[in-house]
């Protein structure tokens, strides 16, 4: 590719690493920079000493970033840089859906335009491509992006037209799987208790209609294996179904179930702030 088509990673952690080298595996050619060093880069991967260099090398800048506060620092970063070559941001982060909205206006605001694609499928999808980037941009921005997306990931469905609406989706999605995986450890546990085998039950609730990610993924490859490392801390699920629960109070919907939901989360990621989050299924055995 030419100079001018250059893409740009910022934040190389767990799932940065993996999409910064699924995009240079694509062929493209990327540029990356994380406060952590460059030990982080994966080959292929030129590492650059800052953000202000990643825009000064590329007209599209994807983000992969811990947190809101993260995406809007680094943002700020990148509209200040002398030199910015930038006009696109895709931005990979869950951040929720007024902090999507707040990023587009102040990047519209500067000339740029925000892809809003949050993923799913942990960072074994994403090593398979097998990992779904949930899109929302106008209709222009996304075009523009569907090279670097399609570098991303195999997967990509669009759910909006404006950004903030791929994380609503992504926020219901990651609710939705840590109910799932909170209730079948209840389930499992007390089955256990009751001297059901492990095996036998998730054989049994993958045929009925108990089943769910949690019965057909995270327990038969973490839980049963005891390998606990899908990849994911159980910290930033309690952040997810915590930015879930703001949105859902601020739109006034329901969220009864979500109130226990997200206290359960918060508990366990306190006591167990680094754990992989499949360890919520040990964590709740052990608590009843």
């Amino acid at each position: 590719m030419t100079a001018e088509a250059t893409v740009g990673v910022v934040g190389l952690g767990n799932m940065g690493q993996v999409l910064a080298a699924n995009l240079a595996g694509a062929g493209l050619d990327v540029v990356a920079h994380d406060a952590a060093g460059p030990e982080r880069a994966p080959a292929g991967v030129t590492f650059v000493n800052s953000a202000d260099e990643v825009v000064r090398r590329a007209t599209t800048v994807v983000l992969s970033l811990p947190d809101g506060a993260a995406s809007a620092a680094v943002v700020d970063e990148l509209l200040a840089a002398d030199g910015r070559r930038t006009d696109l941001v895709i931005d990979t982060s869950t951040v929720g859906v007024r902090a999507a909205e707040a990023l587009h206006a102040r990047l519209q605001d500067e000339g740029v335009d925000l892809v809003d694609a949050p993923v799913s499928g942990g960072i074994a999808g994403a090593k398979s491509r097998t990992l779904l980037v949930m899109v929302a941009g106008t209709a222009a921005a996304v075009a523009r992006a569907e090279p670097v997306l399609a570098g991303l990931s195999d997967r990509c469905h669009r759910v909006g037209d404006r950004p903030g609406l791929a994380q609503a989706m992504k926020l219901a999605n990651n609710y939705c799987s840590a109910a799932a995986l909170a209730a079948t450890s209840e389930a499992v546990a007390f089955g256990l208790a009751a001297g059901l085998d492990l095996a036998t039950m998730l054989d049994v609730l993958n045929a009925a209609s108990g089943q769910s990610a949690a019965t057909t993924d995270k327990f038969p490859n973490h839980v049963l294996t005891g390998r606990y490392a899908a990849g994911f801390a159980g910290r930033l699920m309690a952040k997810d179904v915590g930015l879930y629960l703001d949105e859902v109070e601020a739109a006034g919907g329901p969220h009864a179930l979500a109130d226990t939901t997200v206290a359960l989360w918060r508990a366990f990621a306190a006591a167990e702030p680094d754990a992989d989050f499949t360890r919520i299924f040990p964590f709740i055995e052990s608590s009843g």
